[in-house]
């Protein structure tokens, strides 16, 4: 294990110059301190996790000290938001540290979130509050922890440092990880100001460091947004099979990697509600809960737009088409699992839809009902779970139908298939309830309890002892917590 002076640096991004982005120093925290760390990916970078609790971890991750390696620059971009195109933005409060190699050859780029204002800020402070760090760090382990590709979180530092929302709040930082930062919003600023040279310099970049597989094909830049299309199309699939909202797909919160990236205001579902809005400032509910595979595909057309410089648009236009087919089969893939069922079936779709049109009739929790559905042999699991639904006949009718399929799927015995359910059926998630509590301490200087539900939704799949309130359902006022942009 390595301590935080022997990090090696190769700052590839860097190295394509001012036109993709500026050099700018992070703006230090007042009385910068550790609010959580995650082991897990602190040994993506070999890091001994006793660092995280010496001073200068907090003083490096809160903006005082600088590694001599390291080139911090803020990234410039542009996209789609809210379907209109924004010229410019770029990283308004972020900043990429550099780039860091483990001893497996693995890239991880450093970005600090909250580190001050950039050429890219638009009127704004740079910072970062304490919620919304502590909220983007959770969400980062939570999904990866589920198994959906996201950006990872190193660490939140804490500080004095007022910052001026709706009200003063308190500053912080959050170190996020991921093999690249470049978005789909990268591409398009480079196509809509009319720098070719820059545009293909960034399409090499990213397909020889990111799609180096690709060069062997006979268009390597089409196999390259194939791949993308395919990426997302899978990415997009998880996050509908687990109930998770993103809240804010604009095309520059869109990775090329095809993980989950920029974290605002996201959700996880509670009672299952298909039109589910989790961000209060969606009025129309463009990033809609239902919405969320079209708009996949919307930000996919808008990439390919950026792409036409390289791509014919008629092999665009096929490798677009991939999409839907691509993100059903996963999701059903996914849905089948969930339901303990092993083979498929032509009927196996209308199965998983009437089962959620019942569950969105009657406010059933849906994290809850598959896992309860593998605690049980199915006949007396569908019996237990009767009780939550209010359209009894239709519950019955579908419980019939489940009990053959299950019946049909083949041989197991009952402790293999909830050993199977429990697998792919988490029973801790990050509901909102759950992180404004973990917030609500941490605001108060008690940091127990963001660290608590960190260590919880690490293991989602295990039942944990002692752990039991965090496998509930929300309390009333637990549900209807609205999420705003502002952090």
């Amino acid at each position: 294990m390595k301590a935080l002076d022997e990090l090696t640096f190769d700052n590839r991004f860097a190295r394509l110059g001012d036109a993709f982005s500026t050099h700018v120093l992070p703006e230090p925290l007042d009385a910068p301190r550790l609010v959580v760390a995650s082991e897990a990916a602190m040994a993506l970078l070999d890091l001994d996790p006793a660092v995280a609790e010496t001073p200068v971890f907090a003083e490096l991750f809160g903006g005082h000290k600088l590694w001599a390696e390291a080139e911090p620059r803020a990234m410039v971009y542009s996209g789609h938001q809210f379907g209109g195109y924004t010229p410019q933005l770029g990283d308004g409060r972020g900043l990429l540290l550099g780039e860091v190699y483990n001893e497996a050859g693995e890239h991880w780029d450093l970005h600090l979130k909250g580190a001050g204002m950039t050429p890219y800020s638009r009127m704004g402070d740079g910072r970062a509050v304490l919620r919304s760090s502590i909220r983007e760090f959770l969400a980062s382990e939570a999904l990866h922890a589920l198994g959906i590709p996201s950006s990872r979180a190193l660490c939140v530092i804490g500080s004095d440092t007022p910052v001026w929302r709706e009200k003063q709040e308190r500053g912080a930082m959050v170190l996020r990880m991921a093999p690249s930062h470049i978005r789909f919003g990268h591409f398009e600023y480079f196509y809509y100001t009319k720098k070719p040279e820059q545009q293909a310099e960034l399409a090499e970049h990213v397909l020889n460091l990111h799609y180096p597989e690709c060069r062997e094909q006979p268009e390597p830049y089409l196999a390259m947004f194939r791949e993308i299309v395919e990426r997302n199309a899978e990415l997009i699939a998880k996050w509908q099979a687990y109930g998770f909202c993103h809240g804010v797909m604009n095309t520059d919160n869109m990775s090329i990697l095809g993980i989950t990236f920029d974290f605002g205001p996201f959700a996880f579902l509670d009672d299952f509600d298909a039109h589910f809005i989790c961000n209060h400032s969606d009025h129309e509910g463009r990033y809609s809960f239902s919405n969320q595979v079209p708009i996949g595909q919307w930000n996919l057309s808008a990439l390919a737009q950026a792409l036409t410089p390289f791509i014919s648009v008629d092999a665009l236009k096929e490798a677009l088409g991939l999409y839907l087919p691509l993100y059903q089969a996963n999701y059903l893939d996914l849905m089948r699992r969930r339901l303990g069922l092993t083979t498929a079936e032509d009927d196996d779709h209308a199965l998983v839809e009437r089962l959620l049109k019942l569950m969105r009739n009657s406010g059933v929790d849906y994290t809850l009902f598959f896992r309860r559905l593998g605690d049980e042999p199915a006949a007396l699991a569908v019996t237990r779970l009767r009780d939550d639904f209010v359209d009894l006949p239709g519950f019955d009718a579908w419980a019939e139908q489940y009990k053959a399929r299950v019946e049909r799927d083949g041989d197991c015995s009952e402790e293999q298939r909830r050993v199977r359910m429990h697998a792919v059926n988490p029973l801790y998630i990050l509901r909102n309830y759950l992180a404004q509590n973990a917030i609500t301490a941490a605001e108060s200087g008690d940091y127990s309890e963001v660290r608590r539900l960190h260590e919880v939704l690490s293991k989602p799949f295990e039942e944990q002892a002692g752990m039991e309130q965090y496998a509930q359902r929300p309390p009333d006022w637990g549900k209807h917590l609205e999420i705003s942009c502002s952090s």
